[in-house]
């Protein structure tokens, strides 16, 4: 199988642009700031983020991703442990669209 030269530029570049990208975000970690309010609000920006990505399907989305979210909480809530709560989560609206759907 022969690949064109174009697909193998633009494979090329995205790498370049993927490899700079994450090279850029580890030299400019070293100059944020590690105390003071602006590394507060850097804290929260993760946790935000995935808030922003859960709470559209959480509205408009069937009981399943409503079931998951409350067993995420309460995994997250007993054992402190954000993999196990997100591992909970995934496989409960997994099960859940499973089992509602049929």
């Amino acid at each position: 199988m022969l690949t064109s030269p174009e697909a193998l530029i633009a494979i090329l570049g995205m790498a370049l642009v993927t490899f700079a990208i994450k090279a850029g975000g580890l030299l400019l970690a070293n100059r944020l700031p590690s105390e003071g309010f602006a590394a507060a609000w850097l804290r929260h920006i993760p946790g935000a983020v995935l808030a922003a990505l859960v709470a559209p399907a959480l509205v408009t989305g069937s009981p399943a991703e409503v079931i998951a979210a409350a067993a995420t909480g309460l995994v997250f809530i007993t054992s402190r442990n954000l993999f196990a709560a997100m591992a909970a989560g995934v496989a409960t609206v997994y099960l859940a669209r499973l089992l509602l759907a049929g």
